[in-house]
């Protein structure tokens, strides 16, 4: 064990190339990407590129999309997921998942006998990637819907707005 430390330690003294956080079983990296071009003597050390792309509809990619090591084939940002269909807001009510979150959205049923709304909510599972952090229950999501994912899974997260913790919002810090 100390042995491949230390041989980990000095291949990234000799590359210093940023690669893709490594935290699962298989060697994670971007199918698009190609790792082991050679280089020539006396030339500089290239970063390593990363695919990024522009979901379009108006939203920007994040920072931590194209400056970030993580891998994602799930994201729409660096992975292989195109976003088309419908554009929906809600706010997290979950986040007990791994890069998955709940969205609830709350809607007005008018019931005509009565001539009044009740309060309806649906729960969405949404996956999430990793250029978004700081994500906390309570944050405003916007969520894009791209093909089935998993069982549950039919939207992308695309941007997050923080929640206006206001009066009824309880926050501990």
């Amino acid at each position: 064990l100390h042995y491949l430390r230390a041989c980990a330690q000095r291949t990234s003294l000799l590359h210093p190339t940023k690669m893709a956080e490594q935290t699962e079983r298989a060697f994670q990296k971007q199918p698009t990407v190609f790792l082991n071009r050679k280089q020539a003597p006396g030339l500089s050390k290239r970063k390593a590129g990363r695919f990024v792309r522009n979901v379009g509809l108006g939203f920007k990619t994040p920072r931590e999309a194209e400056e970030g090591t993580y891998v994602d084939k799930k994201c729409p940002f660096t992975g292989n997921v195109s976003i088309r269909g419908r554009i929906l807001t809600g706010v997290v009510a979950s986040m007990k998942m791994k890069r998955t979150i709940v969205i609830r959205r709350d809607y007005l049923h008018y019931i005509r006998k009565y001539n009044r709304y009740e309060k309806r909510h649906r729960n969405i599972s949404a996956h999430i990637s990793p250029c978004f952090r700081d994500v906390q229950t309570g944050d405003i999501v916007v969520v894009g819907q791209c093909r089935p994912l998993s069982k549950t899974v039919r939207f992308n997260v695309l941007k997050v707005q923080r929640s206006a913790a206001g009066k009824k919002s309880f926050k501990k810090f």
